[in-house]
């Protein structure tokens, strides 16, 4: 089959095009032919090195989200049969053909969904529900602030917030604001020229929000803690300012009640991420059933082209997910 491989970590331009084995189907597993792929940020830094040759028990290759048709099953599979359509998340092996799909971590695409779009939900979806809504707490009523709102998992978080009913307040740089705006956010912070502290207050009348999903860390954090109301909870998802150290008011967490929480999914281990999606495909993939919740692909390469998604999502200033198209 043919997937998306690198020799060595670096720059977008070391991945290739090549051909690799077919994935060995395990007994709970699906055997998937990838129609679309999701890339997300754990991606590049999978490509960067980051996580060294670490492959968590899954596959080396790049990609943690696949929208398929089933070709074959385990032996233990027996609700599920060849001919569906699925989208799941895997450890690696997205950007391929075929790839091999814990039967856990799959759910079936609802049917007015594309390919395309059912590639855009999971690692999104299933990241953004477990920090806003499990870990957070978020429910009807809920004032919550999620940063970074344009890109895959912060768009979906404030549709999520959107559609339990919450207000939601977001971060995202001025030309998105009224995209962001359109998912349900009551307001919109560039993050470039406005004081998110001081919107936060006015919006709430200096209470604070009761939940923060964070993907930027860093200097956010004090700032974020500032924000929040007493009693308040702080989902770190992410550090995409690059920084992993920071103060911490360490007398205002104490006094206010307040709870730091981190999260990340790829070094999670695979019963902990069975039940994210368990509990994704139990309470939000109803919501995409009726119309509630809706993936946002935002641009869209072919597999020979991972490069190319690569580079755009560094570049960033996107809206929505980026999404490989695997089959012609």
């Amino acid at each position: 089959m043919k997937a998306v491989t690198f020799d060595d970590f670096g720059a977008a331009d070391v991945l290739r095009l090549t051909d690799a084995p077919m994935p060995e189907v395990r007994l709970g597993d699906l055997l998937v032919k990838v129609h679309a792929a999701g890339v997300n940020r754990a991606d590049l830094l999978q490509r960067q090195g980051y996580y060294g040759r670490q492959s968590y028990g899954e596959s080396d290759l790049l990609g943690l989200e696949v929208a398929g048709e089933v070709v074959a099953v385990g032996s233990d599979v027996t609700d599920i049969r060849p001919g569906e359509r699925v989208m799941g998340i895997v450890g690696g092996g997205a950007y391929a053909e075929f790839a091999r799909v814990d039967r856990a971590m799959a759910v079936r695409i609802p049917e007015h969904l594309d390919y395309l779009g059912a590639a855009a939900v999971m690692e999104s979806f299933v990241t953004a529900w477990e920090a806003a809504v499990h870990l957070g707490g978020t429910t009807k009523g809920t004032a919550v602030l999620i940063h970074a709102a344009a890109g895959g998992v912060g768009s979906a978080a404030v549709e999520i917030a959107h559609a339990l009913g919450a207000r939601a307040f977001a971060t995202a740089n001025a030309e998105r604001r009224a995209e962001v705006l359109a998912l349900g956010a009551e307001a919109v912070f560039d993050y470039r020229s406005e004081d998110f502290e001081q919107g936060v207050r006015d919006a709430t009348g200096e209470r604070g929000v009761d939940v923060i999903v964070d993907f930027v860390g860093g200097d956010y954090l004090a700032r974020n803690l500032r924000s929040l109301a007493p009693g308040g909870r702080l989902v770190q998802v992410g550090l995409l300012g690059g920084q992993d150290t920071a103060s911490i008011p360490l007398a205002l967490l104490l006094h206010n009640h307040l709870r730091l929480i981190g999260t990340v999914m790829k070094s999670r281990t695979v019963e902990e991420k069975r039940a994210m999606v368990r509990r994704f495909a139990e309470s939000a993939l109803p919501m995409f059933a009726d119309g509630r919740l809706k993936p946002l692909v935002g641009k869209v390469f072919h597999l020979a082209q991972a490069p190319e998604a690569h580079r755009a999502m560094e570049a960033g200033g996107g809206f929505g997910k980026i999404v490989l198209k695997v089959t012609a």
